[in-house]
């Protein structure tokens, strides 16, 4: 597979193309120091092979930001340095902070805009990133990554809704791209050419106004001119279309922007693949071949595996969250034992909560990811596969329970659409579940697995159908005569 494949970016050499992107896991102080929990959450990606490991954002300043870890500082790289030595001696996967700036929110809704800061506030901000990448580099991380992304200050100022009208304004397209230009200029002169500096940004941003993949083919162009040695694609999650809570500070997934950043279950698979390939395509056709990353549902395998036929790496966030041995289980082929993430969003909404972000799926109350336990002779399951499965219908939903199974941790319920093949719907910790998307006219089956905390499946349940009666046709008439004038 190619998924298993090594790629060198820049002297690094990735032992696979797969990346676990930046995901915030809300298990830091607000001193911005590395805790144990957060050491072992990075640890156990290491451990699952995951290829390059990016770590959740860290600031490049003091500015207050809640639990949120920290570069801005020479007293952090001691805590960094030995959370990189703990994942260096666990596999081969390569490590990366995802470094950024972000501008003032308050409680009350308002936040600064970029057309705010000054001169001198620009300057600080460049010399911030150089600084912060020479500490990277001083902690033993393998590279950097560059947040240009969601709602953040290099992001904002690449956007057309940047309204500064200097140099740094969003007028241009070259006014736009104006301080990442200076920012990487000001990486390289603090951490060297040969340290491998990503980018991640947006192939859409989804807000009106905003920019698009047009934009973003352009965008990406000027970073690999610029010398970027991998781009990363996300789109959306932006604080212009964000829904403000009173008393809580703005939250840039909350809107459609951030639904489309973090596609739920009625998304699609694979749905922002076109976008990232169509930038790949275009950068090859211009004379550089800089690794492009995607991103967005796609923690499939054949998924994963056919997206590396268009760009380079794949990025799996809820995926590898929901199984951080992912990359081993595919490697020793096991794929069957992969807990498959269902897309139903408790992680999104952890953050928004501000509370720990873990996994629907795990053991209740676990903070990280249980520890693969190996595949099982006899994984759980219900006495000759009859789970007691029962349906009621009611109201165009469909109510199924279940017995439950010994040692399972969770269940997955699958649904087959005439005749064809089964999906999961949804992972459930409790026997039951309701599906409130049956449709007329449609025969509906139905059946469940039980799965332990490393995913080890049983065999499917018995299985029940429906097929709830289609709208009534209406017989066509045959048009009235006109009455004679």
């Amino acid at each position: 597979m190619k998924l298993l494949q090594p790629i060198t970016i820049n002297g690094m050499k990735v032992p696979n193309r797969v990346m676990v992107p930046a995901m915030v896991t809300r298990l830091s102080g607000d001193d911005g120091y590395v805790t144990p929990a957060i050491s072992e959450r990075y640890v156990r990606y290491a451990q699952g092979e995951v290829g390059l490991i990016v770590v959740e954002a860290m600031a490049i300043h003091g500015s207050s930001a809640g639990p949120l870890l920290r570069i801005s500082d020479d007293k952090f790289v001691p805590g960094l340095r030995e959370m990189v030595r703990r994942i260096h001696d666990t596999s081969d996967s390569k490590v990366v902070p995802q470094i950024i700036h972000f501008l003032k929110i308050a409680r009350s809704g308002w936040r600064q805009t970029v057309d705010m800061l000054t001169p001198e506030d620009i300057e600080n901000i460049i010399e911030q990133f150089g600084q912060a990448a020479a500490r990277a580099r001083a902690a033993g991380f393998d590279g950097i990554e560059l947040h240009n992304a969601h709602a953040y200050t290099l992001a904002s100022f690449v956007s057309p809704l940047n309204t500064r009208s200097d140099e740094y304004g969003g007028a241009t397209l070259e006014g736009r791209l104006h301080l990442i230009g200076r920012v990487m200029d000001s990486v390289r002169r603090h951490a060297g050419h040969d340290y491998p500096v990503g980018i991640r940004y947006l192939s859409e941003e989804f807000v009106r106004g905003g920019h698009t993949v047009e934009d973003a083919k352009l965008i990406g162009l000027r970073m690999a001119q610029l010398g970027a040695d991998y781009l990363s694609l996300s789109v959306g999650g932006k604080f212009e279309d964000a829904v403000h809570t009173p008393g809580q500070v703005l939250h840039g997934y909350s809107g459609y922007s951030g639904e489309r950043c973090m596609p739920g279950a009625s998304h699609p698979p694979a749905l922002h693949l076109p976008y990232a390939a169509e930038i790949k395509a275009f950068l090859v056709s211009k004379g550089h071949d800089v690794p492009v990353i995607a991103a967005g549902k796609l923690s499939d395998p054949d998924t994963a595996e056919a997206a590396l036929d268009r760009v380079d790496m794949v990025a799996i966030a809820r995926g590898l969250l929901a199984d951080p041995d992912w990359i081993r289980k595919l490697r020793l082929g096991q794929r069957e034992r992969i807990v498959k993430c269902d897309y139903c969003n408790v992680c999104k909404q952890l953050d928004g909560a501000h509370m720990p972000v873990t996994c629907f799926l795990w053991p209740k109350g676990a903070l990280q990811a249980p520890a693969d336990q190996g595949p099982l002779a006899a994984p759980p399951a219900w006495p000759e596969g009859r789970a007691g499965l029962t349906m009621q219908v009611a109201g165009g939903s469909v109510a199924l329970k279940w017995a439950k199974a010994a040692g399972a941790a969770h269940y997955d319920v699958y649904r087959a659409d005439d005749g064809g093949e089964a999906r999961i719907l949804d992972g459930v910790r409790l026997p039951v579940f309701t599906d409130t998307a049956v449709l007329g006219g449609m025969h509906h089956r139905y059946f469940v697995r039980a799965c332990d905390a490393s995913g080890n499946t049983g065999a499917p349940s018995e299985s029940l159908s429906y097929e709830p009666p289609g709208p009534a046709r209406v017989e066509a008439q045959a048009p009235r005569a006109a009455a004679a004038g």
